[in-house]
């Protein structure tokens, strides 16, 4: 407990017997003493040297002690230092009135030396025990504040090494079917010039051998009854044309996924973010397309005029993917809950330029997110989904990248019925 001698005592007196005794039995104890003679002149001292405890004298010109007393209490800055009435009235509603107006205790006079120690030292005590107390006090909210703030950090850096993990997993994944498919459409979409130019020649010939040969034998006949010629014929480039495009499908799929699984690249580079948008389209593509219980979810993108941007490419997928995965979740919800009520079931997808930044709009036509939980719906591990279904992390991390990793903000505009936008900000260049 804190030394009373370290205490300061403000005497608020206009007589000067009982100022130059109290002053002596206090300052012969140890303790800093100071001394004013009115109430006007206490209020603004205690401003100045915030006492430990202020003996008060009732009977004073101008503001008596009563007034300054009631003064004190309803300043939040002096309310809760505790004042000792001085008084020579014997009445107790006068001491009641004091008490009521907030005083601790009275001393009497004539002023005895005795109980001008024993009640100083006790209210001292107290003091001191309840600044104390209060210190303790937020010393621990101090603590709990910070184990509640190293508990948030660990649990974003676990949500952020998890989420990684799994990104990381995918993405070489993707990779890998990417590379592995890569060789032999090659070679497929290759040779496929060849079989055109082959068949080409071939059906060339056949044409001249109908012209030089119009009357073929009977076996010859047969076979050509039997395998429509003139329909294989005309049936054939089309049949090649169709394996071509095709193929080229293909092709244009293993790019989308390379661009998707540049997963662990952790520099910052130089990309067109459109394509990242269209390879996180191409791998939830499955989800898009129609099934026996939901229909198809349309897609529309408007694309703006756009650089290529600065930043973290397969960050950024890891968003887009996040938000979009999302999107058809609360969509097929939707139709679930709607039924025929929801037959087209949209996403937007919209691209801007807004002064050297970079704005993704991404909105569906779903039920919404209910106000008193949009306020959560980035906290980490925060779901609203069947346990097992949604971790709680994918929104959390999409904005631990978007505001942390790309300088940039992320915010959910949501009204219940009318669907939800995502709104991604960065900057084009990342400093």
């Amino acid at each position: 407990m804190t030394d009373i001698r370290q205490n300061t005592i403000l005497i608020v007196d206009d007589t000067p017997t009982n100022i130059r005794i109290l002053f002596d039995i206090l300052h012969d104890t140890g303790l800093k003493v100071s001394v004013v003679k009115s109430g006007e002149m206490a209020l603004n001292k205690v401003l100045l040297i915030q006492p430990d405890l202020i003996l008060l004298d009732v009977m004073m010109s101008g503001i008596d002690g009563f007034e300054t007393c009631r003064c004190l209490k309803a300043n939040a800055d002096t309310k809760d230092i505790p004042i000792i009435f001085m008084t020579a009235l014997s009445e107790v509603e006068s001491k009641v009135k004091g008490l009521q107006l907030g005083a601790v205790d009275y001393i009497t006079k004539p002023i005895q030396v005795d109980e001008v120690r024993a009640r100083v030292n006790t209210h001292l005590a107290l003091r001191n025990a309840q600044v104390q107390l209060r210190n303790e006090v937020q010393e621990r909210r101090q603590a709990e504040a910070k184990l509640q703030q190293i508990l948030k950090e660990l649990q974003q850096a676990q949500m952020q090494l998890i989420q990684s993990e799994k990104m990381s997993s995918l993405g070489q994944l993707v990779a890998g079917v990417a590379h592995e498919i890569n060789n032999p459409v090659n070679f497929i979409y290759g040779n496929l010039i060849y079989a055109h130019e082959y068949i080409d020649d071939l059906l060339k010939l056949i044409q001249a051998y109908q012209q030089c040969y119009p009357n073929p034998v009977s076996k010859v006949q047969a076979i050509l009854e039997v395998i429509e010629l003139n329909f294989l014929i005309e049936d054939l480039p089309k049949l090649l044309e169709s394996m071509t495009v095709g193929a080229e499908r293909i092709r244009e799929i293993i790019l989308s996924l390379r661009v998707f699984s540049r997963l662990d690249e952790a520099e910052v580079k130089v990309v067109n973010i459109h394509e990242n948008i269209d390879s996180t389209l191409m791998i939830l593509g499955h989800r898009l397309k129609p099934k026996p219980e939901y229909p198809t979810i349309k897609v529309i993108k408007e694309y703006g005029e756009l650089p290529l941007i600065e930043c973290y490419a397969g960050q950024l997928n890891q968003v887009f993917i996040n938000i979009l995965h999302n999107a058809i979740d609360v969509l097929e919800e939707s139709f679930k809950l709607a039924g025929s009520a929801h037959t087209s079931p949209t996403i937007w997808i919209h691209t801007e330029l807004e002064n050297n930044y970079l704005i993704i709009r991404i909105a569906d036509n779903g039920q919404g997110i209910p106000e008193e939980i949009q306020s959560r719906i980035f906290d980490p591990f925060f779901t609203t989904k069947p346990v097992g279904v949604g971790t709680g992390m994918g929104l959390a991390v999409s904005y631990q990248i978007i505001t942390e990793g790309h300088n940039g903000s992320l915010h959910c505009v949501s009204q219940l019925g009318q669907g939800t936008e995502f709104v991604i900000k960065i900057p084009l260049k990342q400093t």
